[in-house]
């Protein structure tokens, strides 16, 4: 065996734990945010029910008035209101969006903190694994896991630091990523090992990275998407004169309205399905650079494109007056189910071209 042979496999092994220490961190970050949710739940909420329950102002337009000024009519416009994204309420974030209590906040930016540290681990060990065989770090299903969470509370942590107030995602998000991690040193670890002939292109850079990417933030819009149908479901019950039991409340005053989760939701997916186009051409090209045709109807490919027709349908529903709200959401749900199945059952369970990507 070589000396570079050796440091080789020192570096993997130094990935290895550096991911286990990173699930260790993730652990008390996820221990953080459950404080965060208890403490900071304690204050009494009723935010959202007085503004449900408020006398509703009239919906008919004001009548435009004109008033003469020194002998010159002066067009007097009435004030527009742009009623929320999902159409039926205007109605605040639940103060927990914010921190709730003093305490609760103290418990928040400890698990914001675990958060960061943990990424820090884990990229650490991406990284050490791709030294330690000088190539991308995602050449298998275990290799792509790894960095898809990374890139995910990448995101996180970057929208946080932008001034974006999510720290509403980051109980689903470190809860998601320590199953995604589990998962993936349990029932996916691949050794570090050189990449297959097909693989060995500098198409995987660009080709794969992109993909991540896109799955990371479309993973985001997911968690926006299923919690905007509970914050719903619990606004309408207000709107009917319902009393949510004391549990159901003091979680759904930790998040925002749910016009702010749907237009949340919105954004992000819409930001980066032009990328998730361009992951489609980038993978066709590549596909005719390795075995010589653009498309073949591989299961990878077909999966591809019915992830980028699900979520096209779904900006085009959200974008037409009759498929907002809850109709929209449950589209956006269903094209990210259709990556999650690109992503692990066609891998799993279909034979395809990409059958190396697999669990060896």
């Amino acid at each position: 065996m070589t000396l570079a042979a050796a440091t080789n496999e020192n570096l993997a092994e130094i990935s290895n734990y550096l991911i286990y220490s990173s699930m260790a961190v993730y652990t008390l970050a996820f221990l953080a945010h459950i404080a965060e949710w208890l403490f900071g739940s304690r204050s009494k909420v009723a935010r959202t029910a007085a503004a449900l329950t408020a006398p509703a102002e009239t919906t008919a337009a004001p009548p435009v008035t004109v008033r003469n000024a020194g002998g010159t009519a002066v067009l007097q416009k009435p004030k527009v209101v742009t009623r929320a994204a999902s159409g039926a309420r205007d109605v605040p974030d639940g103060p927990g969006a914010h921190g709730g209590t003093e305490q609760g906040d103290l418990y928040g930016r400890i698990a914001v903190s675990l958060t960061a540290l943990a990424f820090l681990l884990e990229a650490a060990g991406v990284v050490a694994r791709a030294l330690s065989v000088q190539r991308a770090p995602w050449g298998n299903m275990y290799e792509f896991s790894t960095t898809f969470s990374t890139v995910a509370v990448g995101v996180y942590l970057a929208l946080l630091l932008a001034g974006k107030n999510i720290r509403w995602a980051g109980l689903p998000l470190v809860t998601t990523v320590l199953l995604d991690l589990g998962f993936a040193v349990t029932y996916l670890y691949t050794e570090s090992d050189q990449l297959v002939p097909a693989l060995d292109s500098y198409w995987l850079w660009i080709h794969v990275s992109t993909a991540i990417f896109c799955g990371a933030v479309f993973y985001l819009g997911a968690v926006g998407a299923v919690l905007y149908l509970f914050r719903d479901a619990y606004e309408r019950k207000l709107t009917r004169g319902g009393q949510p039991g004391k549990f159901a409340t003091s979680v759904m005053e930790r998040l925002p309205s749910a016009a702010s989760l749907d237009k949340f939701s919105y954004r992000v997916n819409a930001a980066v399905f032009p990328l998730w186009t361009f992951t489609i051409i980038a993978g066709a090209i590549w596909a005719g650079d390795a075995w010589g045709r653009y498309w073949g109807w591989d299961a990878k490919e077909v999966w591809s494109f019915i992830t980028w027709v699900a979520y096209a349908a779904y900006l085009h529903a959200r974008a037409t007056a009759g498929w907002k709200g809850r109709k929209a959401a449950y589209i956006a749900l269903v094209a990210f189910l259709c990556f999650l199945w690109n992503y692990y059952g066609v891998n799993m369970f279909v034979n395809s071209l990409h059958s190396y990507a697999g669990v060896e």
